[in-house]
């Protein structure tokens, strides 16, 4: 059994979905290139239906203190979410703007790509293990995955997130082979890019906990 984020949520129909089918999570993207961005006015009447009810994370990449000083007055988030470039002092300053805390995204594609953990592991609360994109793509939310296998049987000094390809079908082959205890979905569970679909959001929270 794992516990869920459902990331990328932008209606208030999936955010309904995400509480009731159990999600501990639900993330609201703020970065204009990804279909799943908020303006302010959506994100903060997002925020505001999910305040009390769910755990909220705002996901940025490569944010200034300008746009996370708004977020955090606007949507008052528990989790920021850096999915870009942020180094550890970056992810240190964001720390001001969550009301929880810092979730520090790391591309994976092999082995190797897991060695910046140690210097992110003094600074974020939680890390978030998602597939590498490709070069030129979007930071996330990209339908691909890496080789699970690669996170089983090693032990951080932070939660940690899997993410990257997730579905309804392979989620609960996924926390098995990486032994997640925490899993995230985005595109896994639309019915097209930025559009989620209730459906899909109960039967990934299903298989999770089934896992």
């Amino acid at each position: 059994m794992a516990e869920t984020k459902i990331c990328g949520v932008t209606t208030p129909e999936a955010l309904d979905a995400a509480i009731v089918g159990g999600a501990r999570y639900v993330g609201f993207v703020v970065y204009p290139k990804s279909p799943r961005h908020l303006s302010r006015d959506k994100l903060a009447a997002l925020a505001e239906r999910a305040r009390g009810r769910v755990e909220t994370v705002v996901v940025t990449v490569d944010a200034d203190d300008e746009l996370l000083t708004g977020v955090a007055a606007y949507a008052q988030p528990d989790w920021i979410q850096l999915h870009g470039r942020e180094s550890p002092g970056q992810v240190s300053q964001a720390r001001q703007f969550a009301r929880l805390g810092i979730i520090k995204a790391i591309g994976i594609a092999r082995s190797e790509d897991l060695a910046p953990v140690a210097g992110f592991e003094p600074v974020a609360d939680m890390l978030l293990f998602d597939a590498k994109p490709p070069a030129g793509g979007l930071p996330g939310g990209n339908a691909l995955a890496f080789d699970w296998a690669i996170l089983a049987g090693r032990r951080f000094g932070r939660p940690w997130l899997l993410s990257g390809g997730l579905n309804p079908e392979n989620v609960a082959e996924a926390i098995t082979a990486s032994r997640a205890a925490l899993v995230d979905v985005s595109s896994g569970v639309e019915a097209a890019p930025g559009l989620k679909d209730p459906g899909k959001i109960a039967r990934f929270l299903a298989a999770s906990r089934s896992a």
